[in-house]
Order: C-alpha cells, then sequence, then structure tokens
C-alpha cells in the first residue's frame, strides 16, 4: 500500500458560471468511471475533488499528494471552443488572475514555490487538462454546447495522464 501514488483530480471552477463549471463536470463524471474500473490502476490511490479557488488555497489541497491532475476552464483565444489540451504547470503563464491565481492571491506556481520552501509535501508532477471556454462569467449551470461536448474528451485526457502515472511505478 505505500508504493502507491497518491494522485488527486482536481476539478476546478464555479459550476454557476457556465463553461467555467466544465472543472467539475468533468471530475464528477471521472468519479463515476474510476469506480467503475478501480482494478484498472493498482498503483494509483487515487482522490477526485471540487474546487472553486487557486493560488495558495488551491496548493493546500495538493499537500501530501505525489501527482495532481488539475481540470479547469481556460480561454486563450487560439484554439476552437471545447478544445481539450494538455498541459505541464510550466506551460501555463503564471498570472496573477484565474483559477490557478487570484487578485487577491498569487499563482499556483508562487504558491508551490511558497509551499516547498515551507516544508510541505507537494506534489512533484501537476498536470492540467484545460478546456478553452466561452462563457465563463455569465451566471448559468448550462455550459455552452462546444464545451459540453468536450467533456468525453476531457476525460480521456485524465484516463491518459493516469495510464502514464501507473506506467512510471
Amino acid at each position: 500500500m505505500t508504493n502507491q501514488i497518491r494522485t488527486r483530480i482536481i476539478g476546478l471552477g464555479n459550476p454557476i458560471l457556465g463553461d467555467d463549471g466544465i472543472g467539475w463536470r468533468v471530475a464528477e463524471l471521472l468519479e463515476k468511471e474510476i469506480l467503475d474500473q478501480k482494478n484498472r490502476f493498482p498503483h494509483l490511490l487515487i482522490d477526485i475533488q471540487k474546487f472553486s479557488l487557486g493560488g495558495l488555497s488551491l496548493m493546500e489541497q495538493m499537500i501530501d499528494t505525489d501527482a495532481v491532475i488539475l481540470i479547469d476552464a481556460i480561454q486563450t483565444g487560439t484554439q476552437p471552443i471545447g478544445s481539450v489540451s494538455k498541459l505541464n504547470l510550466d506551460d501555463v503563464p503564471d498570472l496573477s488572475a484565474g483559477h490557478m491565481a487570484s487578485a487577491h492571491d498569487t499563482s499556483l506556481q508562487n504558491a508551490l514555490q511558497a509551499g516547498k520552501l515551507m516544508g510541505a509535501n507537494l506534489p512533484n508532477i501537476v498536470w492540467i487538462v484545460a478546456i478553452e471556454a466561452e462563457k465563463v462569467y455569465e451566471f448559468s449551470e448550462q455550459l455552452t454546447p462546444s464545451v459540453e461536448q468536450a467533456i468525453p474528451l476531457a476525460c480521456q485526457a485524465v484516463w491518459e495522464y493516469l495510464t502514464e502515472l501507473e506506467e512510471k511505478r
């Protein structure tokens, strides 16, 4: 049991702000899928969470994990709405706004650095599944159709990351 890779999947966003809720929706579907296939990854201790936070608060949710997969909406303006991207934390701009940071906090990159400097047991692996979103500031529990259609692709991206982790072991 001690050789298991403690893996946390985190769906980020706000489920009442339209496409911003995509991280939660993907995490909810993964919860069901992983329960159905829990023996598929015998070396991973998988736990799934949903949060509407960033920066230092998000970093605190990563303590005592070996690997984290974040699922979140992104707005780059360079991809079609509903596009799914697999990213490393280093691929994401170190911004001071959005889920991975806020104007009252710090970026996730800075928060992880600070946490490690303070001796927190933080993951060496932080992967991101980002879904290009359209409407993230309108009150709605509905996703735009292109983002809704991206849910299976985002789940597949998480499964690919989990498979990679299982193979690393």
